[in-house]
């Protein structure tokens, strides 16, 4: 009976991306560091030799508030799809009172009141294909702000393992030893996060590319559509360099979009100095 328990839950942790090794589902968060070094043990060092260490801190730091602003800017992009999804809805509405007005307008055999008719009509074809594909657009911006924020969270882990090697690399430096520490393991660990963020980062580029493309087909109809309805739109566009006003600032959300304009996931991700020197020895605990 113990026996086919055990199967059943190791069976249960394969198929849920939660077994050994897995580290949780390709599609879920990332899993959090599976080693730390105590800062206790680098405390008596002199904080002038303790520079990289506390670089990395700060870039830990950085990377956290991206992250912050990463999750602000997807919960706003939902309300402004939700909010273009009505004014697509309502320029449908306008367009089919537009035909109506146009079919009323043939009926009277009214020339001038046709040609008006006819040119409202038309406006209102454009603005509602504007707002159709403002629609696409919001919704694959809202796709790549999924994939910045999956970025932002293992640039977040990636540097907190940066910041465990440093303090792991001076302890070593200065010949400090706990038990049970090996140097290598957050040289591995420092590598892998690397390599996931590098991931994350390419797939948030690539669904960034997705929206701008949105975005430009977008901008391209409504300029239509404003030049034939004679008036300038004023639609929110979320991937526009200049800032853009939040619907609820205290959320965090609002400014230029992080990634947007000079993203992290559009620059090139630093790599850590050589750490694959050094040995085994001084340790820190998990």
């Amino acid at each position: 009976m113990r026996s086919s328990v055990i199967s059943l839950l190791l069976t249960l942790g394969v198929s849920l991306g939660t077994g050994p090794g897995c580290g949780g589902s390709s599609d879920g968060p990332p899993p959090p560091l599976g080693r730390h070094f105590e800062d206790s043990y680098i405390a008596a060092i002199p904080v002038d030799q303790q520079s990289e260490v506390i670089k990395a801190q700060n870039d830990h730091n950085v990377a956290t508030r991206e992250k912050a602003k990463a999750e602000a800017d997807l919960r706003e992009s939902k309300l402004q799809l939700d909010v273009a999804k009505n004014e697509a809805r309502a320029a449908k509405l306008d367009l089919d009172s537009a035909t109506s007005r146009l079919k009323a307008a043939e009926q009277s055999a009214d020339k001038n009141r046709i040609n008006d008719a006819t040119r409202e009509k038309r406006g209102a074809e454009l603005a509602r294909n504007a707002a159709d594909d403002r629609v696409k657009y919001y919704t694959s911006y809202g796709t790549w702000l999924q994939k910045l924020l999956r970025f932002t969270q293992e640039n977040t882990y990636w540097r907190e393992a940066q910041y465990e090697l440093a303090k792991a690399r001076l302890a070593q430096k200065n010949n400090i030893a706990p038990a049970g520490f090996n140097y290598d393991n957050f040289v591995q660990q420092e590598a892998q996060r690397t390599k996931r963020v590098d991931g994350a980062k390419q797939k948030a580029e690539a669904a960034k590319s997705t929206a701008l493309g949105a975005r430009q087909k977008w901008l391209v109809l409504q300029g239509e559509a404003d030049k034939t309805l004679g008036k300038k739109s004023e639609f929110p566009d979320p991937m526009s360099p200049k800032p853009i006003d939040a619907t609820d600032p205290t959320l965090g959300s609002g400014g230029t979009t992080i990634g947007g304009d000079g993203s992290r996931s559009d620059q090139q991700i630093p790599r850590t100095d050589d750490a694959a020197g050094g040995g085994s020895g001084s340790g820190g605990g998990e």
